[in-house]
């Protein structure tokens, strides 16, 4: 996601120019250092089947994820540490009064940008995670390409048995969608209504656009196919092996040279859900989301169109499409096959 300082621009009509800006800036920057999360317990040990679903999903078939002396894959980290739908109980009011600070002055709309780890010792079936998170950063006013916002960086610190193993850190922009005014912030104190009159609704907005993908130097490639309605799929030079998504080396044997193959477009349902909740303004639900194996072998997520969400079945043939989204964006996706026959 490309960003760029916004002391200006976009929304400023609705931010009274600069000075409303400066202080949710600085009162936003005073909870860097603060605990976001305080005696985080992971909900299970790390396990084998856990290990062995994740290997399964991204077609990792490293032997040292199996058998007696097995290790957990390091990306896995943040999946021992994540609460589900109930959440953890440690989270810090700090950070809900972060976030509602942010929404309290009209940057209601949320979205993961990137994470970064760093892993210190592998980990293994048995291990108990333990946690806490600081808030790391805020950073100042930015414009990107989905809208004007904050970036929100929290640093979480695992530990088995009281030593560190990892570090997750996990970055969220708190932002107004691009081309829409914040709504008034919410009253506070007599002067509360000067402040409401600078940020007036203009007329309902149109329908959000989908998020936009990350392009970055590691998939920059996969999306230029996009573009050309081709699916490419990375190819190790080392032992040839075929890889997706795309990464900078081959998980296989680590070699760092690769080139690409184009899918022929078929496949099959490998797996799927059904999105029901939580609701996105851009996505009208249900809509089945499917894990479809390429007739190449490797996996990929996309959606499956060309039938009712309910009519999705795992095994079902499917036939690779590009969609186009809106004026700026295409994506693959999978229509359903009927099968000949009957």
């Amino acid at each position: 996601m490309s960003e760029r300082e916004a002391p200006g621009g976009e929304g400023a009509a609705a931010l009274g120019e600069g000075g409303e800006y400066e202080d949710v800036f600085a009162r936003a920057k005073a909870y860097e250092g603060q605990a976001a999360a305080v005696g985080g317990v992971g909900k299970d040990l790390v396990n084998e089947p856990m290990i062995r679903h994740w290997c399964e999903a991204m077609g990792d078939t490293n032997p040292a994820y199996a058998g007696a002396d097995a290790t957990a894959p390091p990306t896995m980290l943040q999946a021992w540490t994540m609460g589900g739908l109930s959440g953890h109980a440690g989270r810090s009011e700090a950070y809900d009064e972060l976030l509602g600070l942010l929404d309290d002055a009209g940057y209601t709309s949320v979205v993961a940008t990137d994470c970064e780890q760093e892993y210190l010792r592998p980990l293994r079936p048995g291990d108990a995670i333990t946690f806490d998170a600081v808030i790391e950063s805020v950073s100042e006013r930015k414009t990107t390409k989905l809208g004007t916002g904050y970036f929100v960086t929290t640093r979480m610190d695992v530990r088995v048995a009281g030593r560190p193993v990892g570090t997750h850190r996990f970055r969220i922009l708190k932002y107004v969608p691009a081309g829409r005014r914040r709504s008034a912030p919410r009253a506070e104190g007599a002067g509360a209504v000067a402040k409401t009159a600078v940020a007036t609704e203009v007329s309902r907005p149109e329908r959000p656009k989908r998020p936009r993908p990350v392009v970055n130097r590691d998939n920059a490639g996969f999306w230029e196919g996009v573009s050309r309605h081709r699916l490419l799929i990375q190819r190790c030079d080392g032992c040839r092996t075929l890889r997706f998504p795309w990464l900078p080396g081959c998980n296989a044997c680590g070699c760092p040279d690769w080139d690409t193959v184009e899918a022929g477009g078929d496949g099959t349902v490998y797996s799927y859900v059904v999105m029901h909740h939580p609701p996105f303004p851009a996505f009208d639900p249900p809509y089945a989301v499917g894990l479809i194996e390429l007739a190449e072998g490797v996996r990929m997520i996309s959606n499956v169109v060309g039938v009712p969400h309910d009519r999705v079945r795992i095994g079902m043939p499917v036939r690779l499409e590009f969609e186009q989204v809106d004026e700026e964006l295409e994506l693959p996706v999978f229509r359903a096959v009927e099968r000949s026959g009957g």
